[in-house]
Parts: C-alpha cells; structure tokens; sequence
C-alpha cells in the first residue's frame, strides 16, 4: 500500500481492500485431493457383532426379570390355584392376583420360571392376617417333615390366629368355644366320605384326631409355654425342629440343644390354614400350623380361569392346551374373593 492509497483509507474516501485469508504453508484445506472441505455428516453405525447383540438381550432379559421380581415381593404377585381345596370360592385353574403389599412385601422369594427359593428380608405391613381372611402362605412342610421339600405356595382360609383354642366339629370350625360365622362358599362334598385312615395322618402325631373332628388344640403365640414329657414328646417334636432347635429323648428325659429341659417357649407367632371344600383339602388338619411370618399375602380377584382336569381318581387326567382354551371359564374373570 503506497502512501496516497493510505491517506484516502485514512481519510474514508477509499476502498477497503479485503485480503484473501492465507492458507498456511500454501497447503489446501482438509478435504478432497482437489482442495475442496470435507463434508462432515453423520457417521455410519457399525453392525454389532453376535457376541454383542447376545450381550444386549442378556441385559434386557435380565431388567426385566429383576422388576418382575421386586413388584411381585412388593406389590402384586400372580398366583394359580392348583387344587379344588377352596371350592367354590376358587376352583382349580383360577390365575389370581395377590395383594403382597398388605401383610408386608418382602425381597424375592424365587427366581421366576424356575421355582428355586432365594434367601429374603420381610418388610412390616399393613396389618396382621385374620381369621376369615383367604391366605397365600409359603408351604412348610408335611407333617413329619422339619421343612418343605420344594417351595410352594399354599391357599387356604384362616380360621384361628395366635393365642386362640381351635375345634373342627363335624367340619365346622369353633374358636375359643364359639362357632365361627360360614364362609359364603363353603362346600361339603357329598362325594367323599370320611376315610377311617385320617387318624393316623393327621397332625398331630398321636392324638389320632380325625379332619371332620379335630381339636381342641391352642394356636402357638410368641412366648406360649409348652410343657413337656414322654407323652406330648412326638406331638411338638417337629414343631421345635422347625423352629431352629435339635431335639430328642434320652429314655424319659428331653434334651433340647444339649439341655435337658421339662418344657419349651414358643418363639413364633402361628395361624391355623383350612379350605372352604371341607371334605376335600390338604391343609393344618394334616401337617400342622403355618408360621405368620410365612403368610405373603391375600387374593384380590381373578384375572383368567380355564379348566384343569377331569375326572376322579385314577380316571383324573390334565386338559391339553387346546382342550383348555376351549374350557375357559369367562364368568369367573374378575371376580372378587373373600
């Protein structure tokens, strides 16, 4: 710029000169051999491999099955009825939902699909289980047995709670010397007779107690008492074991955990499970009194139905899948139970 050109820039009467931006060391800017930018789109993603895509649906899999779990410890759990022990109230093949969140939900029992219990934590609830309430309770074994052989949920009726003094009269049940109101659906299959054998099967072992006439016989609480001696030994020896404690007799002294003992303090809370077909259920009359602490919750309706089997005795066979679409029971979706 010579000094004139300088003088009218100065003075505003010239042009300004634009200078081209210089392109260090004369090198073109990034882009194709002719010097032209690059375009920058998106980037195209790279297919995933087997081992990822197998990775990806293992995770996804596997969130699910955890929320699976959690609501069905906490909130809701969906259980099926598989036997006619609560006829009419729920029949065989009923699929229910279970309220959890009312007795206290807890963390996963199971791991879904495959029936294998898993250590839990209970949580408190809202209220206790009471009589007339239908109950899911974790199945704890049959008579002789210390603990179930595999998992299983139960459903029964409660009929009696801790503290109180049960009798079965004719099949009827009377709690602390009163008789308890019916429930709605209670059932007396006229099919059944009573066999002469369920003394020798029911619990507990010795007093020879018939299901249609059972008791009277106090429900264990928390801090009960139980004395003990040669002749109730068999009666509670279970019982104790289920608690946690080894038990046996030395001629006619009771040794409970190396210590000679004459009595035992109950260290549970208990309720006494029944089903509404009287004639017809496996339940406290057999193996006994389920711990409270074992109860998770009370059914709210049912969501589908469809029949099982037919037939009685040896004749009893399962539906195919197909013969049980066709058995669907459409009257009892959503119904209620109590």
């Amino acid at each position: 710029m010579n000094p004139e050109e300088r003088k009218q820039i100065l003075s505003g009467k010239g042009k300004k000169i634009r200078r081209k931006p210089q392109v260090e060391n004369n090198k073109p800017q990034e882009g194709n051999s002719k010097g032209r930018p690059k375009r920058r789109g998106k980037q195209r993603q790279q297919p995933m491999s087997l081992k990822e895509h197998t990775i990806s649906w293992a995770k996804t899999i596997l969130g699910a099955l955890l929320i699976v779990m959690i609501v069905n410890g906490l909130l809701i759990q969906s259980f099926v009825v598989p036997t006619e022990s609560m006829e009419n109230e729920v029949l065989a093949g009923d699929f229910l939902f279970v309220n959890r969140f009312i007795y206290g939900g807890s963390t996963p029992q199971t791991i879904p699909f495959l029936n294998i219990s898993l250590p839990y934590i209970s949580f408190p609830g809202i209220r206790d289980p009471e009589k007339g309430d239908v109950i899911v309770f974790i199945y704890p074994g049959d008579r002789d047995q210390v603990e179930a052989k595999d998992f299983q949920y139960y459903l029964k009726r409660c009929v009696a709670v801790a503290g109180d003094t049960l009798e079965v009269r004719n099949g009827y049940a009377y709690v602390n010397g009163v008789k308890e109101k019916n429930p709605r659906n209670i059932f007396f299959d006229p099919r059944r007779s009573p066999n002469p054998q369920d003394i020798y099967r029911t619990f507990p072992r010795g007093r020879k107690w018939s299901p249609e006439n059972w008791g009277p016989m106090r429900i264990p609480k928390k801090g009960d008492v139980i004395q003990l001696n040669d002749t109730n030994y068999q009666e509670w020896e279970i019982f104790i074991q289920r608690e946690g404690h080894d038990i046996r007799k030395n001629s006619t002294l009771i040794v409970i955990d190396d210590k000679e003992v004459a009595s035992y303090t109950v260290e549970r809370d208990y309720v006494f499970g029944m089903g509404d077909n009287r004639k017809n259920s496996h339940d406290s009359r057999f193996w006994g009194f389920i711990p409270e602490e074992n109860v998770v919750g009370t059914p709210l309706i049912v969501y589908w139905s469809w029949k099982n089997k037919e037939g009685q005795g040896e004749s009893l066979r399962e539906y195919s899948l197909g013969e049980k679409f066709g058995n669907i029971r459409w009257n009892r979706i959503f119904n209620g139970v109590k």
